[in-house]
């Protein structure tokens, strides 16, 4: 087959099973919304909590602080087909497979909170000293002061960092989908590359550059409507 074949056949559509792609797109972005949703809210929790016991003089918060942050260093600097690998047994446990989308999510949490922690610990650091220094010299607590100025202060740079964490799972999804998770992904690997199928391969990627772009689009409108500078 000479080179020109070759690259007309990326263009053969009629080649695409359309309603399979359609399912693989659909399996794709659940995957996502999931996993966004649970990281979004663990990392939430741990970016808090970095914030909290970072200047703290306690030798036991100190010390709570060292094992969160390393905890967290540790799940980032993992690639993340190497993460799929090391926590199958634990997904086995968790979702009761290793394989389809339910199994990716296991990974795809373990993956990116640390992640999205870090982003928020950073979007908590560059709130207004001062502000938190007012709420506090009217009387407010803690817990009041997280709810009702910290978080909302950082909003925008929050659903900014969940928007880039989403984008990122995006791209996870399509490596977990490469060893049986299901998805564009296993898709493109399968009925693609593997059935030298150029055309499943090229829509495939079509397909999540849409769904990226979409997830970046909304991402952006929400930081837009919020953001009151």
């Amino acid at each position: 087959m000479n080179s020109n074949t070759g690259l007309a056949s990326y263009f053969k559509f009629q080649n695409v099973n359309w309603p399979n792609l359609g399912a693989a797109a659909w399996e794709t972005i659940w995957m996502t919304v999931v996993a966004v949703v649970i990281v979004a809210i663990v990392g939430l929790l741990l970016g808090l909590l970095l914030f909290e016991t970072k200047d703290s003089k306690s030798p036991l918060v100190k010390a709570l602080n060292w094992v969160v942050a390393a905890l967290v260093n540790v799940f980032r600097s993992i690639p993340f087909i190497i993460l799929i690998v090391l926590l199958l047994n634990f997904t086995q446990v968790i979702v009761g497979s290793i394989t389809g989308p339910k199994a990716a999510i296991p990974s795809l949490v373990f993956s990116a909170a640390p992640f999205y922690a870090r982003l928020v610990e950073i979007a908590f650091r560059e709130v207004d000293g001062g502000v938190l220094e007012a709420a506090t010299a009217m009387g407010a607590t803690r817990w009041q002061i997280i709810c009702k100025v910290l978080i909302p202060e950082s909003m925008p740079a929050l659903v900014s960092g969940i928007t880039v964490t989403a984008i990122s799972l995006i791209g996870y999804t399509a490596m977990a989908g490469a060893i049986g998770a299901g998805g564009l992904g296993q898709l493109a690997y399968t009925d693609g590359f593997q059935s030298y199928n150029n055309a499943i391969t090229l829509a495939a990627t079509v397909t999540i550059v849409i769904i990226v772009m979409v997830f970046q689009f909304l991402g952006d409108r929400v930081v837009k409507r919020i953001d009151k500078r």
